[in-house]
C-alpha cells in the first residue's frame, strides 16, 4: 500500500513537471520551400529552450515513383535533427545551427545541380548516409503567426551504398564507401504556435504648433526586474529554519574521516553509555526526535517537493571492544529509523542507516580543540596519530599522567560521542518552471530588441495567473505599448507588496510629471 501511494505521488509530481514545461514553450512547424521544389514532402518541428536556444527535427519522405520498373528516381527518407543559438531570441532574426542527418535513399538516372553525383546518371545507389552539418540563417517575422526563415550551410557525411546497372532489377556491381560534403540550404514558411502577443500601436497625437513648444526632456524607463527564486515547495520553507533539511544535491555519503559534530545543520540525539536503545526523556533526545518525524510529514504530504533521503549515522565512543562498539554503532542508528517509522509512513528505501563505529575522528577533533588549555590531550592526539591499532590507542591513552587524564576524558569528552552522530534530511522538488519562464523574459525585457519585448510578452502570459510574474508582465506591456493595461498591472503588483512594481510605477509617475 505504501509503495503504491508513493507511485501515485511521483506520477503525479511528474504529470505536474510535464504539463508546466509544455505551457510554457513556444513550437513552430516550418515548411522548406526549397526541399518542396524537389517534389518532396517535408517537415520541421522546433521547440524554444530559453531566450536564446531551441532544438528541432527535420523529416523528409519521397515515396515516389511507387512503380518500381521505372527507371529513373529518387526514393528517400531523411531525418535531421538540429540545435540553434538565435542571437536576438528564438525565432527573431539571426541563427546558428549544427544538426545531424540521417538518409536511406534509392536513386537512379537523376541529374543534380552544380554536376553533384554525375554517377548516379548511369547507374542506381542504395544505401544509407550520416552527416553532421553547420549552417547559418534568418528569420523575418511577418506577423503574430508567421517567419519567413532562409539557412544555408555544408555538412560532412559519410555513406554506404550498393552499386547497380540501371534503374530496376540491374546486375549488381558491388558495394561503395564514400566520404562526401553536402550543400545545405532552405527557404521556408515557419507558423508559431501560440502566436505571438498582438503590437499595439500608439495613438497618434495632433503635433502642437512650433510656437507653443516647450522643450522636455524624457526620462528613459528603466525597470526594476529582480530575478524570482525557485518555489521548492514546503521542503524548501522548511529549509529556511531547519539546516537540517537539505536539497538532494548537497547529499554526501557517509565516510570515516567526516567530523559529524561540526556539520552545524545536522541534529543529534543522545544514548546512554553502551545502550543502543533510544530513550526520549535522556537530554534533548524528545524534542529533536519530534522535530524530525514533523519535517519528515510535512515534506512526504507536499505534492511539490518530497523526501529523498533521510541520514542516519550512529557512533559509539572509543570506550570497549571495536567489535562491541561497531554493533552498537550501528543499532543506535536502527532505533532511530524503528523510531521515525513508528511515527509516520517511510518506506526503508529512503533510509540511508549507517553504523560508523568508533568516533576516533571525532574524538582525536574533540581533543585537538581542546588541547590548547589542557597539554596532556595534546599527547592523546599524538598517540591518535601514531598508532593505527584502535586497542592500543586506547591502552596508551589511559596510561596518560597515572590515569588522571582517562577521567578527564570520560567526564568531559565521551559523553558526547555517545550519540546517533548525524540525522539529515535530503529533499527534493519539481522545477519551479514559472520562476524560469519569469527570468526568461525579464532578461529579454533588459534589451533594446522590440521583437524580444514581445516574446517576453508572450512567455509572461502563459504564467500571468502567477503574482510573481505581475511586475515583469507590467513592464512587457509597457514596453509594447500597451500603457493603460501595464500600469492597471503595476498598481496591482504593488497593492501585493512587490517592491519591484512600486519603484517602476514611482519611476513612471514621475517621468510624467
Amino acid at each position: 500500500m505504501k509503495m503504491k501511494l508513493n507511485s501515485r505521488k511521483s506520477l503525479s509530481i511528474l504529470l505536474l513537471f510535464v504539463a508546466q514545461w509544455v505551457s510554457a514553450q513556444q513550437v513552430t512547424l516550418s515548411n522548406n520551400l526549397l526541399y518542396d521544389a524537389w517534389l518532396t514532402p517535408n517537415l520541421r518541428m522546433g521547440v524554444r529552450l530559453s531566450p536564446h536556444w531551441s532544438v528541432g527535427l527535420t523529416a523528409g519522405y519521397r515515396p515516389w515513383p511507387t512503380d518500381d520498373q521505372t527507371s529513373k528516381k529518387w526514393k528517400h527518407l531523411l531525418l535531421a535533427p538540429d540545435v540553434r543559438y538565435w542571437t536576438d531570441s528564438v525565432n527573431v532574426h539571426h541563427f546558428f545551427g549544427v544538426n545531424l542527418i540521417y538518409s536511406h535513399y534509392n536513386v537512379a538516372d537523376v541529374k543534380f545541380p552544380f554536376g553533384l553525383w554525375k554517377s548516379v546518371r548511369d547507374e542506381r545507389r542504395q544505401g544509407d548516409l550520416g552527416a553532421i552539418g553547420a549552417y547559418y540563417g534568418y528569420s523575418w517575422p511577418l506577423g503574430r503567426y508567421w517567419n519567413l526563415e532562409a539557412h544555408i550551410g555544408a555538412a560532412l557525411g559519410y555513406t554506404k551504398f550498393d552499386r547497380y546497372e540501371c534503374g530496376h532489377c540491374g546486375t549488381k556491381l558491388g558495394t561503395k564507401h564514400k566520404i562526401f560534403v553536402l550543400p545545405q540550404a532552405g527557404v521556408s514558411i515557419v507558423f508559431n504556435i501560440p502566436g505571438r502577443p498582438r503590437k499595439v500601436e500608439e495613438p497618434v497625437v495632433a503635433e502642437p504648433a512650433v510656437e507653443n513648444l516647450v522643450p522636455v526632456v524624457q526620462q528613459p524607463f528603466i525597470p526594476a526586474l529582480t530575478p524570482v527564486p525557485d518555489f521548492k515547495g514546503r521542503a524548501g520553507q522548511l529549509q529556511q529554519d531547519n539546516p537540517v533539511v537539505q536539497h538532494i544535491s548537497a547529499y554526501r555519503p557517509y565516510d570515516r574521516t567526516r567530523i559529524l559534530r561540526k556539520e552545524k545543520d545536522a541534529l543529534f540525539v543522545h544514548f546512554d553509555q553502551g545502550k543502543s536503545q533510544l530513550n526520549a526523556n535522556y537530554r534533548d533526545n524528545q524534542r529533536v526526535m519530534d522535530r524530525i518525524v514533523d519535517i519528515t510529514r510535512q515534506i512526504m504530504s507536499d505534492s511539490a517537493s518530497s523526501v529523498q533521503k533521510i541520514q542516519l549515522i550512529g557512533l559509539a565512543s572509543i570506550e570497549g571492544g571495536p567489535a562491541v562498539n561497531e554493533r552498537i554503532a550501528q543499532n543506535r542508528a536502527l532505533s532511530l529509523q524503528k523510531y521515525i517509522q513508528q511515527n509516520i509512513s517511510v518506506p526503508d528505501t529512503l533510509f540511508e542507516t549507517v553504523g560508523g563505529g568508533e568516533a576516533w575522528s571525532e574524538f582525536r577533533d574533540l581533543l585537538n580543540d581542546m588541547a590548547p588549555e589542557h597539554a596532556q590531550l595534546s599527547k592523546a592526539v599524538e598517540i591518535i596519530d601514531q598508532e593505527t591499532d584502535d586497542k592500543v590507542r586506547e591502552r596508551r591513552i589511559k596510561q596518560l599522567d597515572k590515569g588522571r587524564t582517562w577521567t578527564y576524558i570520560k567526564e568531559h569528552v565521551l559523553k558526547d560521542l555517545r550519540n546517533s552522530g548525524y540525522i539529515r534530511i535530503y529533499f527534493d522538488y519539481v522545477p519551479d518552471r514559472a520562476a524560469a519562464t519569469i527570468n526568461e523574459a525579464s532578461e529579454l525585457l533588459t534589451t533594446d530588441c522590440g521583437d524580444c519585448h514581445r516574446e517576453a510578452l508572450r512567455l509572461l502570459q502563459t504564467v500571468r495567473n502567477d503574482e510573481r510574474a505581475q511586475n515583469a508582465l507590467a513592464v512587457a506591456l509597457w514596453l509594447t505599448g500597451q500603457k493603460d493595461e501595464a500600469l492597471s498591472t503595476f498598481r496591482r503588483a504593488a497593492a501585493n507588496g512587490n517592491a519591484d512594481a512600486i519603484k517602476n510605477l514611482k519611476q513612471l509617475t514621475e517621468n510624467q510629471k
